[in-house]
């Protein structure tokens, strides 16, 4: 057993550790999609800490939207409308988030992601 088979095994014990060979796609796809959603929103102050506005950085909140929709906007063919659909939903209301947040609007099709997407309003 390795150090880092060891490492693992001991800080979850009850966890089936997964080979990531083991681990299809699409689930892939999703779980990277669901963690820039969660940092961007985040960053766009959505969190429900009582600090959240302290969180708010909307230049890197642009930069994940926009690596969001490229995401989106490249497996969608390959995932399905089933599985892009709550992806492309989650995206637009990020967008729209964003435009809520800046005190200067972009102007449409110049938002987040907005190349790739084309406007939100």
């Amino acid at each position: 057993m390795s150090d880092a088979t060891a490492y693992s095994e001991d800080r979850y014990p009850d966890e089936e550790i997964r080979d990531i060979s083991e681990v299809p796609a699409i689930e892939v796809i999703n779980t990277v999609a669901v963690h820039l959603m969660s940092a961007a929103a985040v960053k766009l102050g959505l969190s429900d800490t009582p600090d959240a506005a302290s969180d708010v950085d909307l230049d890197e909140a642009r930069k994940l939207i926009t690596v969001l929709a490229g995401l989106v906007t490249a497996a969608a063919p390959e995932i399905g409308d089933h599985h892009a659909r709550p992806l492309r939903d989650g995206l637009r209301s990020l967008q729209l988030a964003f435009r809520e947040e800046s005190s200067i609007p972009d102007a449409p099709g110049k938002g987040p992601g907005e190349k790739l997407t084309g406007p939100v309003n």
